[in-house]
């Protein structure tokens, strides 16, 4: 298995000027969604094949809101719509994967703060089923942690990509622990994960948004790496690094795109403008992949980048 490399931690700004001298992405794309009553449809998962059709998940909400609810998009003449039948979850940032052959959905759900007055709380829940049409509730994750994800490993056990905040964690860093099975995910297990230390200054933050189980075992990761600026403006960035589930082992994170490289477009808030939230990437045959996005939380589009994990395969 290749050996990953690790150096010393590196910022925003670090990595957005190593970003500019490599080969850039092309051919940025608005994903056209219709059929939701003019609200908002961002930060979206790639797409993926439920039956015999590919399907995009999607936060849907209005723009001055952050009630929102997950849809299942189907092509239809060019332009994204709703899937008759399938359900529509009360969640927020969708994301999916499979393990031994069923779809795992998962997704941010909010409550009212249960110590805060007028302020939300959230967790991740997640949902298994063969197909989107036979989802069930599976479990759920701590409260107060965003960007947990799962994934099957090469031997048929379960790695978990946590993100806690506060005393572990600060402003969000990512953390990894193997189980045994799906039955194994629990909250204890979750809180308990080791930190991948050393990815994030603590005045800066990240998460997991896709995990890819590479061709020799390692697991490329798709992410985001967060910064606020002098005037309290966040900018969000899309990246990846590697993490062999074996030894612990990772690698430095790298940008693969910033906000500049989309289209122009609306942003939810002044401050959201140069937020670009990473849903997922495919892996195409002749060394690109598509990063599929949230931009600035109010669209989704998409754009094509050098296949970010051919690197790690080598």
């Amino acid at each position: 298995m290749k050996e990953l490399v690790k150096n010393e931690v590196k910022t925003c700004r670090d990595l957005v000027k190593e970003y500019i001298g490599v080969p850039q992405p092309e051919a940025p794309e608005k994903i056209q969604f219709s059929g939701v009553e003019g609200r908002d449809v961002y930060n979206i998962t790639a797409p993926f094949k439920d039956g015999e059709e590919y399907v995009i998940a999607g936060r849907v909400e209005e723009r001055d809101s952050e009630h929102s609810e997950v849809y299942f998009f189907v092509n239809r003449g060019g332009e994204w719509v709703p899937r008759k039948g399938d359900p529509v979850f009360k969640l927020q940032d969708p994301f999916f994967t499979r393990i031994r052959g069923e779809l795992v959905l998962g997704g941010v759900e909010i409550f009212p703060h249960p110590e805060i007055e007028s302020a939300l709380g959230w967790r991740t829940v997640f949902y298994k089923g063969k197909t989107i049409s036979k989802l069930k509730k599976l479990t759920v994750g701590p409260d107060g942690m965003k960007d947990l994800r799962l994934v099957e490993l090469m031997d048929g056990s379960v790695g978990i990509m946590t993100r806690p905040q506060g005393e572990k964690g600060g402003r969000g860093e990512i953390g990894f622990v193997k189980v045994p099975s799906l039955e194994d995910v629990s909250i204890e297990v979750i809180n308990d994960a080791p930190l991948l230390e050393g990815q994030f200054i603590k005045e800066e933050w990240g998460g997991a948004n896709e995990i890819h189980l590479l061709s020799n075992g390692l697991l490329g990761v798709l992410g985001h790496i967060a910064c606020f600026d002098e005037e309290e403006n966040r900018h969000y960035y899309p990246m990846v690094f590697a993490l062999n589930p074996d030894t612990g082992d990772f690698s430095d994170i790298r940008i693969i795109a910033r906000r500049s490289d989309f289209l122009e477009g609306d942003a939810k808030r002044p401050d959201l403008a140069d937020v670009v939230f990473s849903g997922g990437i495919v892996r195409n045959e002749n060394g690109t992949a598509d990063l599929y996005a949230g931009i600035s939380d109010a669209e989704a589009q998409r754009i094509t980048v050098p296949d970010p994990f051919l690197t790690f395969e080598k």
